[in-house]
């Protein structure tokens, strides 16, 4: 087993994020993933999205 990259990560917390992750990937996460990295980039993509929503109601309330 070995453990998944960076970006392997960041696909893996999208797709949980949007809600489209399946359960084989699921089950990979949590026996091969490090829990650190993978509440980080959920934290990354928390702020981010966040922010983007902020932003999106910036720009349309002007």
């Amino acid at each position: 087993m070995s453990t998944p990259t960076i970006i392997q990560v960041f696909k893996s917390v999208f797709a949980a994020f949007i809600g489209v992750q399946s359960d084989e990937n699921r089950q990979k996460d949590f026996t091969q993933g490090s829990l650190k990295h993978y509440v980080i980039a959920g934290i990354i993509f928390t702020v981010a999205f966040v922010g983007g929503l902020v932003i999106l109601v910036s720009v349309i309330l002007g």
